[in-house]
């Protein structure tokens, strides 16, 4: 195991992190079982315990930098922790029957369905800037001033996170698509929004996949020496980025989670 190299390319990835909000977990993970070799229930759950820290400290950054919606984050965590842990015990039951049938549905079904929704916000993103003058329907925003908004906010942040409890995947991803479609956040905020709420997910998150023992602390730790400088970087690069090209980074990143999850091994 070279683990200068680990900590190498993990930079690069805590980059693309506090830049665009999602890539973790897409990127580390995969890394870990074609170019070092690690099994994949070593991967995945220090994959999920190393993005803990990092999106902390990125959400930490972006809460400086006052680029977060704290309300946003708020709500959406009340629903996506309790959603984690239901998922996380589900895996449990499902790793104590042996059967992984469901896991591979779920990626599957996760990865086309981020896929579908993806295209669609690309596409209207481009109408929008090639196209202003032609008006397109709107999904309803979700107003955290009223009670529906919020219950409406919980809803969904518990079925994210219970797919994040049981796939461990995506967890920036999946919100970012939230985020755009539902509340319509600035860009930037977009971005440290989606850390911040992501950060306190894993960190439940990671409770579960501790309890499972295949965390690997000899894989975490050189992934925290990389991907903490990097997403500090990337937090700091996104207040000078333009939110178009931003927002197209974000669009392009969800297609490659998407594919990788349609495609895993």
């Amino acid at each position: 195991m070279n683990y200068f190299l680990l900590s190498f390319l993990s930079f690069f990835v805590g980059i693309i992190v506090g830049l665009t909000g999602v890539g973790g977990a897409s990127l580390i993970t995969p890394m870990l079982i074609f170019c070092f070799q690690v099994p994949v229930a070593n991967a995945v759950s220090s994959d999920v315990v190393a993005a803990t820290l990092m999106k902390a400290i990125g959400g930490y950054k972006h809460w400086q930098q006052q680029t977060l919606d704290p309300q946003v984050v708020k709500w959406l965590a009340f629903g996506s922790v309790p959603g984690s842990l239901l998922g996380v015990g589900i895996l449990h039951l499902i790793k104590q029957t042996g059967d992984s049938n469901l896991d591979y549905i779920l990626l599957r079904l996760l990865g086309v369905t981020i896929l579908v929704v993806t295209l669609l916000a690309l596409t209207q993103f481009l109408v929008l800037t090639f196209v202003p003058q032609l008006e397109l329907p709107t999904l309803p925003k979700f107003d955290l001033e009223t009670n529906l908004g919020r219950v409406m906010t919980l809803g969904v942040g518990a079925i994210l996170g219970c797919v994040v409890g049981l796939t461990s995947v995506s967890s920036g991803s999946m919100f970012a698509l939230v985020l755009i479609a539902f509340f319509q956040l600035d860009t930037r905020k977009l971005v440290g929004t989606d850390i911040s709420q992501a950060a306190i997910l894993l960190g439940f998150t990671s409770l579960g996949h501790l309890s499972l023992g295949t965390v690997d602390w000899s894989l975490v730790l050189p992934i925290w020496l990389g991907t903490v400088p990097g997403v500090l970087i990337g937090a700091k690069l996104c207040q000078k980025i333009s939110q178009g090209a931003l927002r197209l980074v974000v669009y392009a990143l969800l297609m490659m989670v998407s594919w990788k999850l349609v495609y895993q091994v």
